[in-house]
């Protein structure tokens, strides 16, 4: 598909410059070959200005979805305006990414999904955390069965910031905390893994003082015959692990996060191969007659510009989207079931018998 503007490049339009579109969005489009970073939606230009130089700073997402040019929008505001952003940039009839999470409610995700259905045009959610190193590295051993079948999968996103901030996440508003900040990123690497699970149970907590919001959560996923565990604190100040993974051939543990998002942060440019990870993690596995046995681990590179190759690849010569509006929709799903479970305090289930998880996914919340 030719840019709108009729050049070789899909022309982007990015709105929001916060964290997320300035540590993450802007450099990943840029690095994208395919893909022309146009303008930028912020109330901020001369931050804007000095970190891209040459690209048009808008105030008005009004401005923006005026362009005939533009084709691609991509929204990295606050979680809670996702919805109507995404919803009038679908109206304009622009291609949308929305960061996650993708919408504050299941309700809002099916109506954009069916929306962007109707107009044809393409809609994504950026789970860039499917391409992190260790992710990756994981997801292979478990196609290879290197652990045998698996039985249980902790994965942790846990660091150490005791202060609460002025930031909207902090703040008590709809989208704001741990919950819809880190939750999607395990939840959505759960999802990909293992698919969705029979039931849920989530404990969500306030621990900092001052805190407003939600800031460590505790969340067990329950399949037949494996349980997953998820967990993020915002006091934790010694290592846990990141991936501790049991099989009946051995098990696999992994200490610290992909290096990616901290070399954005540090304003470091995509790079072939820049996201291997120094740290791989240990491999313990039987080899027979109770003898357990260390063995390397070859840690394949994360790689986030794969997501933003992978949508213009989608645009442009009609592959598949690499993050589905239905994948994010039960990313959604288990967002809410785990709000339904805290908020009760039990179990919550997915799936009944003689029903596909999507139908019973349909069922109202109780």
């Amino acid at each position: 598909m030719p840019s709108a503007s009729g050049s070789e490049k899909l022309n982007v339009g990015l709105i929001g410059y916060g964290m997320a579109g300035r540590t993450f969005h802007a450099p990943l489009i840029q690095a994208c070959t395919e893909l022309d970073l146009t303008a930028v939606v912020s109330r901020n230009a001369e931050r804007v200005l000095r970190d891209l130089p040459g690209v048009e700073v808008l105030r008005r997402l009004e401005d923006l979805l005026e362009r005939d040019a533009i084709d691609l929008v991509v929204i990295a505001t606050p979680n809670a305006t996702h919805f109507d952003t995404a919803q009038a940039a679908i109206e304009a009839g622009k291609h949308v990414v929305v960061d996650k999470p993708f919408t504050l409610t299941l309700a809002e995700a099916r109506q954009l999904e069916a929306q962007a259905s109707a107009a044809r045009r393409l809609l994504s959610v950026f789970h860039n955390r499917r391409w992190d190193s260790d992710f990756l590295t994981l997801k292979a051993m478990l196609e290879a069965e290197t652990l045998g079948r698996v039985v249980s999968l902790e994965s942790r996103f846990d660091r150490f910031w005791p202060s609460v901030t002025d930031q909207w996440r902090d703040q008590s508003q709809p989208g704001a905390g741990i919950w819809y900040d880190l939750g999607p990123h395990l939840l959505d690497q759960a999802r990909a893994l293992f698919g969705m699970p029979r039931e849920i149970l989530l404990d969500l907590v306030t621990m900092r003082d001052g805190a407003e919001v939600d800031d460590h959560f505790f969340v067990l996923l329950k399949y037949d015959r494996l349980r997953v565990s998820l967990s993020a604190g915002s006091l934790v100040a010694e290592p846990t692990p990141r991936f501790r993974v049991h099989g009946t051939r051995g098990s696999y543990v992994t200490y610290g996060l992909d290096p990616q998002e901290a070399w954005l942060r540090q304003g470091r440019a995509p790079t072939p191969y820049w996201g291997l990870d120094p740290s791989p993690g240990g491999l313990r596995l039987d080899e027979g007659k109770n003898t357990l046995v260390d063995r390397a681990v070859t840690a394949i590179p994360g790689d986030y510009c794969a997501f933003y190759a992978g949508i213009a690849a989608a645009l442009q010569k009609g592959t598949p989207s690499p993050v589905t509006p239905s994948e994010a929709i039960e990313v959604m799903l288990l967002l809410e079931k785990g709000l339904d479970s805290d908020y009760h305090g039990r179990w919550v289930k997915f799936q009944e018998s003689g029903k596909t998880p999507l139908e019973s996914c349909c069922d109202s919340l109780t």
